[in-house]
């Protein structure tokens, strides 16, 4: 049986971080996703198409997505393909988070519909146009999903990852004083036997 993962990174990754995931997966050939686009629709259409291409060589696929990346997979269109998925920091409530950016911008909705596009000080650009298609198409996920969240996650609560979880059976498993990114050392090993530990029980 010919088993692959399927890495999606976050805003500001990049494919060559799949690298990282190989020796965790020693029975499977890790391949990261270099997409072109950061919207929902077109992103989830990358992500559609490589996990088409890779189901013409590949019995099993693991999905391991990080933050926005996550996001992009659940508009995907590919839990059928998908036999697990390891979620690290994963964005779940997209409009709780454009609204909550609102928010520290003081940006009301007449004005960013007025608008269409509004920059904000903190670097994100807030969109009309893609707070309307997470509205219009909420997340549908079936697939067996172990979530990885930092206590310290500075754009998605512990409440607002627990709903999501129940509502879509997935495990959650919690580091003290972790964060949004994980990148230290300690991080990264903490990340690392989460996965270790996923495998094992699987």
């Amino acid at each position: 049986m010919k088993k692959a993962v399927l890495y999606i990174h976050g805003k500001g990754g990049s494919a060559s971080e799949s690298e990282h995931y190989q020796p965790l997966f020693p029975e499977h050939d890790v391949i990261g996703l270099d997409y072109q686009t950061f919207s929902p629709k077109e992103t989830g259409g990358e992500i559609h198409s490589a996990v088409m291409k890779l189901k013409e060589e590949y019995d099993q696929i693991i999905l391991v997505a990080n933050s926005i990346g996550a996001f992009f997979c659940m508009n995907a269109d590919i839990d059928a393909m998908t036999e697990k998925a390891y979620f690290i920091s994963p964005i779940v409530d997209m409009e709780k988070l454009i609204t909550d950016m609102m928010v520290w911008a003081g940006v009301t909705s007449e004005e960013l519909e007025r608008c269409g596009v509004i920059h904000t000080s903190f670097g994100e650009d807030l969109s009309w146009d893609y707070l309307c298609y997470v509205r219009e198409y909420p997340v549908k996920w079936t697939v067996p999903t172990e979530i990885l969240y930092g206590s310290s996650d500075s754009l998605t609560s512990y409440e607002t990852m627990e709903i999501f979880a129940k509502k879509h059976h997935a495990d959650i498993t919690v580091m003290e004083n972790g964060e949004h990114w994980f990148h230290t050392e300690k991080q990264m090993c903490f990340l690392d036997d989460w996965i270790r530990s996923g495998e094992r029980n699987r």
